[in-house]
This record gives structure tokens, C-alpha cells and sequence, in this order.
């Protein structure tokens, strides 16, 4: 008998496990879907847990959370004396089994002594973030797949600085997680008098905190703007539209079909506002109500999407795009940038923003993806800040091209609420000066040369299909010379690059251009990222062509 099917047979069998779980195992006759959900434990990361909803241990269900919960809370109690006093932040968003499985990792937590402030309403992941360091706590828990399809849950896990957990510390943590091996040994029950409802005055504050970020001060200009705000059955409704209201923007349309909490996101393939199927709603109301933009957010309201006018239609503009128009509006209109401002981008972001900070006399340092080394990058520059202030750097700007930005210090995750304020504000500015930001980022490539960016993403799915990610990223590192001009290849896992290791590789090409390989995280999917630097769009896009023909198949895609 097979490695999965041994431990398929023991969760089918063992007395701890409820009927209902045990009823949905047993009912399953694809073996392929037993394997799946058998071969591997839930993998813990700096992203902390994600998988489809169900049954087994490579899935997102109240024992895999449970286990991984007694693991994050054993390591809490080692590394902080105080954890029994100060407590942990438990947030939800509106995936299916967000609430319940939040409620399973409260139990827990206080089944071992140490307090939770659990929320009593769906909240952005940010929002969680910042309420770690406003109330004092040693850690926090997200439960939300962010901008996954419906089928997906996760667990983000936070540490003291609002940071999702660094590469040692979850390690620590998985280390603990694989001495669970008996689930019997996971607290059932907990200690509600130890949990602590927070709700709408916390997120008052909070909004407060995102408001602070505001640079455009005449409430005439943003009067006149108009704007259609989806949040795509998510958490955001409550905190985007407190921000805008309150930051004077009237002219706010709400898609309506989609503005209540929905784990299933009815009116969408995938709630993810990259996709235009996601704000096409938005894109519909905008046209009926004669709007300047458009922005969408996705269930934990981390990332933002935007679409505006462009000869009179609405066009999507890419997270590389909005993350250089953003850094460019703040240089224009932040009164105060700090003796050495700093820009943060990731290694998979586009040049533009790079090459529109130089030229500012900013400083950019570039950072692994995923958003929590940005994070670590702030608090490093609070600590600074704390030691000499003249010396200390200042944060402008933190941006990745999945539709993540950062201004602030407030939260040490990507914000789609602050996000939203500002590109907002960028648009209303932008207007007032007979611009629509289409406009604006033309005027862009008018002074800094054109800039094509393009992610493609292949899913392959099961045991397989990791095996076969796997081989192309061998097959990357094996044939340097996989693609045309190539000046330069960077391996990440090696330590290149002087960041800590990662699965991606990543070509320079000759006049700036580049493209890189990484295996998402959270997903089983392997990602392309393209920078084509060229003197116009059609020259951009041939080259594009080009390097994907070259590529792929090679790589069997």
C-alpha cells in the first residue's frame, strides 16, 4: 500500500475525527483525488498555509489549521515570556469556513493561556496587520486565500511587527507543526473568556491611520472625480468606503451585485482584480454612469485593481503600471519625503518605477517577492528612525506588479485601502490638470522610454504537476542560453543576488529587458514575468513574441 493511501485509511479509520469528515473521505473513488489530498502535509511557509477546502492532510480543513495553529502557539510561548498577556489578533475575510476555521484557531490559542482579539466582522489583511502593533500583541492570524478561486482557504501568520512570519521564525514554527503527529493531541475546546471582540472602533482607527497617507488637500478636486468601487463579495466594502468618504470623494458608485460578503464569488470566475473578468461589473457601471475609474479589491482587500479612460473606454492598467504612476503622483505631491527616501520594489517588478526614482535622486532597493520582506524592509527603517533620526532612511513607497502597494507605516502589508485612497487622489489630481491617468502614464513613457510588462501563469495541478514545474525550473538553470541576448542569469536559489534563497531565476537581456521564472508559493503554478524595454509598444510586444517562443516550448507548455 502507497505512503498516501496508509494515511487516507488512518484518517478514514481514527476515532478523533469527526463523521462528517470521515463520511466525505470515504465517498471518494478517484484515485487520483485520494493521492492528491493524501501525499503531502499542507505545506507551512512565510505565507503560512493555502489549499483547496476539504478532507485531508494537504488541505485546508480544522485539523490542518488546528495543527498548525498549536505549532504557531507553542513557538509564541517559547519566544515571548508575555504571550499570556499580550495575546494574538485573529481576522477573517469572507472566504467559506473563514469564520469558522478563525474560530477553531481562537480555541486553540486559548486552550494554551494566551488571549485573542478575534474580530467580529470580516476585515482586510492589513487591517489585521495594523491591530497587532495598536493593541500590543505578540503575533496574528489571517484566515483568507486572498485573490484565489472560491475552492481555496489559507492561514497568514503574523509576527509582533505586523510582518507575516520571516523565513527562521517559520521555520521554528513547521518544525513544530511535524512533532503533531497525533491530532487526539490538538485542544478541542477553549477559554472564551479569553477572547476579546473587536470590530468597527478599531477600524475606525485604522482608517484614520490610512487617511494620514492623503496628499491632495483641496476637497474641489476630488468633488469632481467620479470612481465605481467593487469589492468583489469581499472584506472591503466597509473600510474603502469609510476612507473615501471621509477623505471627500462623493462621486463613489458601488457595483451592487457585488458588494456583499459571498464565499462562493457568484458573479465571478476568480475574485482576483487582475483578471478583467473581475472588474468587468465595475467596467459596466463606469460606462453607464459616465465614470473616471475604476477599482476593484479582492476578498482580503490586500490588492487593487484599477481600470481608467483611455479615448473614452476604460483599459486595465497593470500593477506595474498604477506602482509607477503612484510613485510618480507621490513625488510630485508628498510635502515631506525624509533626508534618504527609499523605494521598494520586488525582484519580479517592472524598471519604470526604478528608473522614475533615480531620476528623483531616490534611493531603490529591491527585495524578494512576496510582500513581508517590504514589510521587514519598514520596520527596519522604524528602527533606525528610533536610533538617529538624521542619518535614518524614510519609506516612500512599496509596490510589487500583483496589484500590492504600501504607503504608510501603519500596516506592514500590502494595503489595498490606502491604496485605493491615493490612487483616488492620483486620479482626481490628475484631472484637475485636463489628464486622465491613461494620459499621465503616456506622458511617462514619453520621458522614460517605453516599458512592457507581462506575467503568464500556468497551472498544473496534483503531484504531477509539481514534478513537472519542477523539472522546468531545472531545465532553466541547466541551459543558461534558453533565451536570445542573454547578459546575465541570476539564480536565486543559489544565494545570487546578495537576498536569501529563493526558487526563481531570472535573465538579463540586452538593453534592459529581462525575464523571470519562480514557482508560486501558494499555488501550484510557475509564473513568467517579462520587462521589455524598448523605444515603442509595438517594438515591445514583437520582442515579447519573440522570448515566448523561444521559452516555452522548451519548457513543454
Amino acid at each position: 500500500m502507497n505512503d498516501y493511501k496508509k494515511i487516507y485509511t488512518s484518517w478514514c479509520e481514527d476515532s478523533f475525527l469527526d463523521n462528517e469528515t470521515k463520511k466525505e473521505l470515504i465517498s471518494l473513488t478517484d484515485e487520483k483525488e485520494i493521492e492528491d489530498r493524501f501525499y503531502k502535509d499542507l505545506e507551512f511557509g512565510t505565507a503560512g498555509l493555502r489549499g483547496i477546502m476539504g478532507a485531508g492532510t494537504n488541505r485546508m480543513n480544522r485539523y490542518t489549521v488546528g495543527r498548525a495553529t498549536l505549532g504557531l502557539a507553542k513557538f509564541l510561548l517559547e519566544k515571548f515570556p508575555e504571550a499570556k498577556e499580550k495575546g494574538v489578533v485573529i481576522g477573517y475575510d469572507t472566504r467559506n469556513q473563514s469564520d469558522t476555521l478563525s474560530r477553531r484557531t481562537a480555541e486553540i490559542f486559548t486552550a494554551l493561556g494566551i488571549p485573542v482579539y478575534l474580530f467580529d466582522q470580516p476585515v482586510p489583511t492589513p487591517v489585521v496587520s495594523f491591530a497587532i502593533r495598536h493593541l500590543g500583541c505578540v503575533s496574528g492570524v489571517v484566515l483568507t486565500a486572498s485573490h484565489n478561486p472560491p475552492a481555496y482557504n489559507g492561514y497568514k501568520a503574523y509576527d509582533s511587527h505586523g510582518c507575516q512570519l520571516g523565513v527562521e521564525e517559520a521555520d521554528v514554527v513547521l518544525k513544530n507543526i511535524l512533532c503533531i503527529t497525533d491530532f487526539s493531541t490538538v485542544p478541542e475546546t477553549g477559554n472564551d473568556a479569553l477572547i476579546t471582540s473587536v470590530g468597527d472602533e478599531l477600524l475606525e482607527k485604522y482608517t484614520d491611520a490610512v487617511l494620514i497617507q492623503s496628499t491632495v488637500k483641496e476637497i474641489e478636486i476630488k468633488k469632481e472625480l467620479s470612481l465605481v468601487y467593487t469589492p468583489i463579495h469581499g472584506s472591503g466594502r466597509k473600510p474603502v468606503l469609510m476612507a473615501l468618504r471621509k477623505d471627500g470623494f462623493e462621486k463613489v458608485f458601488v457595483v451592487k451585485e457585488q458588494e456583499m460578503p459571498d464565499g462562493n464569488f457568484p458573479t465571478v470566475k476568480s475574485p482576483n482584480p487582475e483578471e478583467r473578468g473581475a472588474l468587468a461589473m465595475g467596467i459596466a457601471l463606469a460606462d453607464e454612469v459616465g465614470a473616471d475609474l475604476v477599482i476593484g479589491t479582492d476578498p482580503d482587500a490586500d490588492r487593487v485593481g484599477v481600470a481608467a479612460r483611455k479615448n473614452g473606454e476604460m483599459v486595465l492598467l497593470t500593477g506595474n503600471q498604477v506602482g509607477a504612476l503612484l510613485l510618480d503622483f507621490l513625488l510630485k505631491t508628498k510635502t515631506v519625503l525624509g533626508s534618504s527616501p527609499v523605494v521598494i520594489t520586488t525582484i519580479v517588478t517592472g524598471e519604470m518605477g526604478k528608473v522614475i526614482a533615480e531620476k528623483a535622486g531616490v534611493e531603490v532597493r529591491h527585495v524578494l517577492t512576496g510582500f513581508k520582506f517590504i514589510g521587514e524592509q519598514v520596520t527596519l527603517f522604524e528602527e533606525e528612525q528610533k536610533k538617529d533620526p538624521a542619518t535614518a532612511h524614510h519609506f516612500v513607497l512599496g509596490y510589487e506588479e500583483s496589484y500590492g502597494y504600501l504607503a504608510g507605516t501603519h500596516t506592514r502589508d500590502k494595503d489595498a485601502q490606502v491604496a485605493s485612497l491615493l490612487i483616488a487622489e492620483m486620479a482626481a489630481y490628475h484631472k484637475a490638470r485636463g489628464k486622465s491617468l491613461a494620459d499621465a502614464l503616456n506622458e511617462l513613457y514619453t520621458e522614460h522610454g517605453y516599458f512592457l510588462d507581462r506575467v503568464e501563469s500556468f497551472t498544473l495541478q496534483g503531484k504531477d504537476g509539481l514534478e513537472k514545474i519542477s523539472a522546468m525550473m531545472e531545465t532553466l538553470r541547466r541551459e543558461n542560453n534558453i533565451l536570445p541576448d542573454v547578459k546575465e542569469c541570476i539564480d536565486y536559489a543559489t544565494g545570487q543576488g546578495n537576498l536569501p534563497r529563493a526558487n526563481v531565476m531570472k535573465f538579463h537581456l540586452g538593453g534592459g529587458s529581462w525575464v523571470a521564472a519562480r514557482p508560486s508559493g501558494t499555488e501550484p503554478k510557475i509564473k513568467f514575468y517579462y520587462c521589455i524595454r524598448e523605444e515603442t509598444a509595438e517594438k515591445a510586444n514583437a520582442a515579447l513574441e519573440i522570448l515566448q517562443k523561444a521559452l516555452y516550448p522548451k519548457l513543454g507548455l
